[in-house]
């Protein structure tokens, strides 16, 4: 993906209280993160290195940005534990926030947010995400067969994304669900789990998920199913409807 701008990354300061950790050992507690949006939809934390508490060593290596410019490599250090290459310092970078701060790999990581975990990438402090019931008639096809009808949808819509249709289990066709052992993490709605589709012996993989105990603010969708809608043919009352083409549930 893209640089957020390939001339210029956009930055701000946050006001939540972020901590990172490394099998238990906290590397970086801050209560000034800085936001730093590399790509469109999302930012990465950069922690003031006042606020980080491991140990720091140069790897040896640099990493380049084309809009950041030059960064120094580090493997993070603790007492118990070593994250090779996990950090990156743009000390000479051409963005005027980003010296003095520390990028430290997300996945390398447990976060915090505040004391509750995030997964996957930083919240959006511009992404909102309303779930709202509807009467609106939505029909899913896989492979020319009715999968799924339903007139009490939950529609839920996220900034910059499509809206997805969670319907209730009973308005699916079960026989046709295959359990998949795939499993997915939103930062804001928690922990998704699949189903396949088997239509005349044809499997389609993952294209249904639920979320079995979402997160607080997403507790309307809880136990619905929602079909990727990139991967099926959705009826909106009676209208068949363009497939999406991006790859973000």
């Amino acid at each position: 993906m893209a640089e957020q701008a390939r001339g210029r990354v956009r930055a701000e300061r946050g006001v939540k209280r972020v901590r990172a950790y490394l099998d238990g050992d906290l590397v970086a507690d801050t209560r000034a993160p800085l936001l730093v949006w590399e790509v469109p939809y999302y930012p990465a934390y950069y922690v003031p290195a006042s606020d980080v508490r491991a140990e720091l060593v140069a790897s040896g290596h640099t990493a380049h940005s084309p809009s950041r410019g030059e960064a120094g490599v580090f493997d993070v250090k603790t007492s118990r534990s070593t994250a090779p290459g996990a950090a990156q310092r743009y000390d000479a970078s051409p963005i005027d926030a980003l010296p003095g701060h520390v990028r430290l790999q997300w996945d390398a990581f447990s976060w915090f947010e505040e004391d509750e975990p995030v997964f996957v990438h930083p919240r959006n402090p511009y992404t909102r995400i309303d779930i709202l019931g509807s009467s609106r008639d939505v029909r899913i096809e896989v492979d020319g067969v009715t999968v799924a009808d339903s007139s009490q949808p939950r529609v839920l819509f996220e900034t910059g994304l499509p809206p997805r249709y969670y319907l209730p289990m009973t308005d699916v066709r079960l026989d046709l669900l295959r359990p998949s052992e795939t499993i997915t993490h939103c930062p804001y709605k928690g922990t998704a789990s699949y189903y396949s589709v088997e239509v005349n012996g044809h499997v389609t993989p993952d294209v249904v998920w639920y979320y079995p105990t979402p997160l607080p603010e997403s507790q309307k969708v809880q136990g619905l199913a929602c079909f990727y809608d990139e991967k099926v043919d959705v009826f909106l009352d009676g209208e068949q409807q363009t497939r999406p083409k991006t790859k973000f549930a």
